[in-house]
């Protein structure tokens, strides 16, 4: 379930097989992207548009084209995690494990370059009151909810990044509330550059969001990127052409010492289809201070809400 917003307009269809909207990035920046790839669900139960075997070598092309340096994921399962690897390319690892006590169950793994980033260590803690308890539930929310948090070392530049990556409840707002404040209750406690991603399924409007943003320990990378390069497409799309000025309910948030020098959504379709019913966020994050001439972005791009690249 996710939020909508009133008002939005279609989009013309996105072309089938276009040039990826960010693609890789050279150090020092760090192509950040997170989708929710959407569990499989039995064909008897969906329609064909959301069926696995469908959407897998659509999933396989998008990420084959943007390969992004960090992966963050919702609602993986275990069979799903190959072809996500097999997108990626060779060299990439990841952390994480199904949100149940036993570790089955959706996931929300994070995916990483191997080769440029050096595992330090990772955690997954239940978003509840007994985060180290896993399966555990609290808030609201009837299903188990997580959060995976990773340190990684960048091996051309030497500095630390933390990665947070969750999934919240899409239908209690106690949950996603408590949930956030978690969340930030983390990244102060690392003391570290970090990037916080997932589905929150909470508009920029909603407390949640809010109150990620509210003291200033976070900043939402669309809004203050350099660059963008793309409309602000509504982010839950529903394997329909997605709508402007819809609500963006998929996040990629980063701690002020990081400087994001290009955002986009994307909207585009592969191998005939949209890989899954949310659209992938991405984010190219620095290390704070960088030139502003040799990162001013991949392209020229506006900076108003909403903006779209210029070609």
């Amino acid at each position: 379930m996710a939020q909508r917003e009133t008002g939005s307009s279609p989009a013309t269809e996105p072309p089938a097989g276009a040039p990826p909207l960010i693609g890789p990035v050279p150090a020092p920046g760090l192509h950040v992207m997170t989708w929710n790839i959407r569990r499989p669900v039995p064909a008897a139960l969906t329609r064909a548009a959301d069926r696995w075997r469908h959407r897998a070598p659509r999933v396989r092309a998008l990420l084959a084209a943007e390969r992004p340096t960090v992966l963050c994921a919702q609602e993986v399962v275990a069979e799903q995690i190959p072809t996500v690897l097999d997108g990626l390319g060779p060299g990439h690892d990841h952390v994480g494990r199904g949100r149940s006590a036993d570790g089955g169950g959706e996931a929300c793994p994070i995916f990483f370059d191997a080769a440029r980033l050096e595992l330090l260590g990772w955690e997954q803690s239940a978003l509840s009151d007994t985060p180290h308890r896993a399966g555990s539930v609290s808030w609201g929310n009837l299903f188990p909810r997580v959060m995976v948090e990773v340190h990684l070392r960048d091996r051309i530049t030497g500095h630390e990044l933390l990665v947070v990556n969750t999934h919240l409840d899409p239908l209690s707002a106690r949950s996603r509330l408590r949930s956030a404040r978690a969340l930030l209750e983390v990244v102060a406690a690392r003391g570290l550059p970090a990037v916080v991603t997932g589905d929150l399924n909470a508009g920029s409007s909603s407390p949640a969001v809010r109150a990620l943003l509210s003291d200033g320990t976070l900043v939402d990378s669309w809004r203050v990127a350099r660059a963008r390069h793309s409309e602000q497409w509504g982010t839950y799309a529903d394997y329909r052409r997605p709508r402007r000025g819809g609500a963006r309910i998929d996040w990629i948030l980063a701690t002020p010492d990081l400087t994001v020098t290009d955002a986009a959504i994307n909207p585009l379709r592969h191998e005939g289809g949209w890989p899954s019913d949310h659209l992938p966020v991405h984010a190219v994050v620095h290390p704070a201070g960088p030139d502003d001439e040799a990162h001013n972005g991949l392209r020229d791009g506006t900076r108003g809400e909403g903006g779209a690249r210029r070609t």
